[in-house]
């Protein structure tokens, strides 16, 4: 893709992402406008809100699975554990929006491939929490993402609230604990 078609495509992924944990539907015109391109360059990238969804829940997904091997890089494992919740939390705000409009053929497509590319950053994350003796070792990935569904079904009048409680009670779960 050339760079002026990779900045495009940034564009309106950005903007799309800003509006999609915006009340309402998400009309591609709003977001051609917000993103500064024209309707025929958003449709020559995605053809249509269902594509434009796909594109942007991906993008979500490569980024918090990417996060992992940096934040285990960069910090202590309880705290990249930690920091990569809190990613995930952010990402669920906006997974929220785009479940509601994506289509459930569309959703179980794409849910088949996130589950497989939480698992690796998973694995990571709790690979080195383990080997440093902070996280337990009878947790699986499997387990983690079973755990942290809750960040889908938080309200938006609670979420400042509820989820860093909740998020500290997931962690705690996960901790090593001397008996």
């Amino acid at each position: 893709m050339r760079t002026d078609g990779s900045r495009n495509r940034a564009a309106i992924l950005d903007a799309a992402r800003e509006m999609v944990s915006e009340p309402g539907e998400l009309h591609l015109s709003a977001v051609a406008k917000k993103a500064g391109v024209g309707q025929g360059t958003l449709y020559r990238h995605f053809a249509s809100r269902d594509d434009l969804l796909a594109a942007l829940y991906t993008d979500e997904i490569d980024d918090l699975v990417d996060a992992a091997e940096s934040l285990v890089a960069a910090h202590a494992p309880d705290e990249a554990l930690r920091r990569w919740f809190e990613r995930l939390a952010a990402y669920a705000r906006v997974k929220v929006g785009i479940i509601e409009v994506v289509e459930a053929s569309v959703w179980a497509d794409m849910s088949s491939t996130t589950h497989d590319k939480l698992g690796r950053a998973l694995t990571t994350l709790l690979a080195a929490g383990v080997e440093s003796g902070q996280v337990r070792r009878d947790v699986d990935p499997r387990d983690v993402i079973l755990l942290s569904w809750f960040l889908a079904h938080v309200g938006a009048d609670e979420w400042r609230d509820r989820v860093p409680r909740l998020l500290d009670v997931l962690l705690d779960g996960l901790r090593t604990r001397e008996r």
